[in-house]
């Protein structure tokens, strides 16, 4: 089939290689502009558009589908199709009509549970246990459309959002490949999203990331998972900016925040309720240290006050 592909992570990169390689046509690629980055913020091609240039492929990148002539290069492609996963910008019915049999969606949660921008993090936010793939036919409204594939993934307790991530990636890979091959066979039995348990994962605010002490040890537990390896769980402690990038609960009690032990097998800290081992953290551009590398040097006593950072103005 001649598919017009639309994505911008690695999450939406792997799919991409996925129908490449299974023989499909991809006369156009469509990924979000360039974006400044590192020290010296210059531009950076998502993943999807340094896979599409390595196989030679036209790439178009609008900033915006209201931009005049950004939806001239999809007509002129001819596709049967349009393959979307991770793209980051919201796609009106003119670009759905602008392809023979419409468009596919690849999404990282069991609809219509986590419906939006953060399914993977807010899976973990909440305590799931179970998450997954869902393929659906688009329409205009934010993971609305119904249902042609569907597979569950277990959380594990050791997952975060980058592992899991990459477990979803090459589960969704596999299926889109077996449903566009469905597609093209006629094949295809949409199934309308259920009307109960609808739920939505906003996109992760920089605050969200903050610690907040007065939470169960098992929250803040999830939230280290969930901010991890983007944007980082943020914490600080005697004026200091820290990471927390490995932590679990632990036995203790104090005032939310209080060190309640400090040794080389990690930092035990309390929380509204219960304490969380931290194993693994970061100063403010730093490398990551274990909990033993932190305390060399620096005496850390019962009573030190882990606490948020102030919010930016």
């Amino acid at each position: 089939m001649r598919i017009v592909f639309a994505g911008t992570t690695e999450f939406a990169a792997r799919a991409f290689d996925a129908l490449c390689d299974a023989g499909h046509q991809v006369p156009l690629v469509l990924t979000q502009p360039d974006r400044p980055a590192g020290r010296r913020m210059r531009p950076n091609a998502s993943a999807v558009k340094r896979r599409a240039l390595e196989r030679g492929l036209d790439v178009h990148q609008p900033a915006s589908f209201k931009e005049p002539g950004a939806l001239a290069p999809i007509v002129a492609a001819g596709a049967d199709l349009l393959v979307v996963a991770a793209y980051g910008l919201i796609l009106p019915q003119a670009v759905l009509d602008s392809v023979r049999l419409g468009a596919l969606n690849i999404h990282a949660s069991l609809l219509p549970r986590w419906r939006g921008a953060a399914p993977i993090q807010r899976a973990i936010l909440a305590g799931d246990r179970e998450t997954g793939i869902t393929i659906i036919e688009m329409d205009v409204g934010l993971d609305t459309g119904p249902i042609l594939a569907r597979a569950v993934l277990p959380i594990g307790e050791a997952d975060d959002a980058g592992t899991l991530e990459d477990k979803l990636a090459e589960l969704g890979a596999r299926m889109i490949v077996d449903v566009v091959a469905k597609f093209a066979a006629g094949d295809v039995r949409p199934t309308a999203q259920p009307a109960e348990g609808i739920c939505y994962a906003a996109k992760i605010e920089k605050q969200e990331a903050v610690l907040d002490w007065t939470r169960t040890a098992r929250e803040l537990s999830r939230a280290i998972r969930a901010f991890r390896p983007i944007p980082g769980a943020a914490t600080s402690l005697g004026g200091e900016a820290l990471k927390i990038w490995r932590a679990q609960p632990a036995e203790g009690s104090g005032a939310p925040g209080e060190v309640l032990i400090a040794s080389v097998h990690g930092i035990v800290v309390a929380c509204g309720e219960g304490a969380l081992l931290v194993t693994e953290m970061q100063r403010a551009g730093g490398r990551r240290l274990t909990a033993a590398e932190y305390l060399r040097g620096r005496s850390l006593v019962r009573g030190a006050r882990f606490g948020a950072l102030r919010k930016e103005s």
